[in-house]
């Protein structure tokens, strides 16, 4: 064959591809969801004058086509792939690796953010706590780039800077201090949050700095899922499931968990979540506003209010032991001034819980 029908042959092969591409594209189901990704993908706009002198229309529309095209998946893998392995790119889609490990970058520190996360928890204190008779604490919880970022060469938050703002901003709290408790490996490889069955020290730490105990001893129980974390679809690349566990102990089998979104009653482990798109929510059935752990079997009568994020959901179980009631709080969902409608501060305690991710970006608490 010579060199014309050669290119004469790939020309045509490329044409059939684009244009078998684009037929699948028109007749394929838009889909909802990226499951690896854990969002909702755009859908197709509307069509109208405006939109279209607006060029809001074609801005919609470009994003539309990427999220709903054909083998879309395959292709981020491709160029993940490519990226990070062939042509050594430090990161994939702003993930990286380090000693097995993928974590997302967090750069730079936003102070700004810090010390609006500093006003909302002195609204709170001022609104609810200062007059309540409680004692309040604050925690802080280092997401994995405090163990990842600066070792690997990667930009890193300064998060002594970020731990000295909060406390002088929220001078009103008592700070307990968990960083030397933890370790990269208390955290999932492929995902943001820690794991249970490795912050029973966190756990007790917190206790002790509230002035009481835990004692309790744990079973770690596999859950026979395959975890694939958060960082695992971001980033595309192929990394390897690990498994997830849950502790069970005498006295967690007798907490009841009560929602308030769903009015219902059950307990700290929702096992049909490990099926769904985010196995982590097993923990207290994931992202929720409101709720409410009561323990009768508790070794005080005391009464904790955690106000938290997601990391909460697996380390306000452990706490239990040592607490009658725990109310548990997310101002992401729960705006602030509407807490007087749902809580009673009168005698509790209160624990300010946050994870240096939503320290960062303290926009989204209300």
């Amino acid at each position: 064959m010579n060199k014309k029908a050669k290119n004469i042959v790939v020309a045509l092969l490329c044409g059939l591809w684009i244009f078998g591409l684009s037929i699948w594209g028109i007749i394929q189901p838009d889909g909802e969801t990226s499951v690896s990704e854990r969002r909702k993908l755009a859908q197709m706009p509307k069509i109208s004058g405006e939109a279209l002198l607006s060029g809001s229309f074609m801005s919609s529309f470009e994003t539309y086509s990427a999220d709903q095209f054909p083998l879309r998946d395959g292709f981020r893998r491709l160029k993940s792939v490519g990226e990070y392995y062939i042509f050594r790119r430090k990161d994939s889609n702003g993930i990286y690796l380090k000693d097995g490990f993928a974590s997302k970058l967090e750069y730079p520190l936003n102070e700004d953010s810090i010390e609006t996360a500093a006003k909302r928890f002195d609204y709170i204190y001022e609104t609810y706590l200062k007059d309540s008779g409680g004692k309040v604490y604050l925690s802080v919880i280092p997401d994995k780039n405090y163990f990842m970022a600066e070792s690997g060469g990667y930009p890193s938050l300064d998060y002594g800077r970020a731990v000295e703002l909060l406390k002088e901003k929220a001078d009103f709290a008592e700070y307990i201090d968990i960083f030397p408790t933890l370790g990269l490996e208390d955290y999932y490889k492929t995902d943001t949050h820690w794991r249970q069955e490795k912050i029973v020290d966190a756990a007790k730490t917190l206790a002790e700095g509230m002035g009481t105990k835990l004692s309790a001893r744990y079973v770690a129980i596999d859950s026979g899922t395959d975890f694939y974390g958060v960082y695992y679809g971001q980033s595309a690349l192929p990394l390897s499931s690990e498994s997830l566990y849950y502790l069970e102990s005498d006295f967690l089998a007798g907490v009841s968990v009560y929602d308030y979104e769903s009015d219902s009653t059950g307990g700290v482990y929702n096992l049909e979540k490990l099926e769904g798109s985010d196995p982590y929510e097993v923990f207290l059935n994931g992202p929720r506003s409101l709720m409410v752990l009561n323990n009768p079997n508790a070794t005080t009568k005391k009464e904790l209010i955690i106000f938290r994020d997601s990391f909460g959901s697996s380390i306000a179980p452990l706490l239990s032991e040592a607490y009658s009631k725990i109310t548990l709080i997310d101002i992401r969902y729960l705006p602030s001034p509407n807490l007087k409608f749902f809580v009673d501060f009168d005698g509790a305690d209160t624990l300010f819980l946050y994870s240096t991710l939503i320290l960062n970006n303290a926009e989204t608490l209300k």
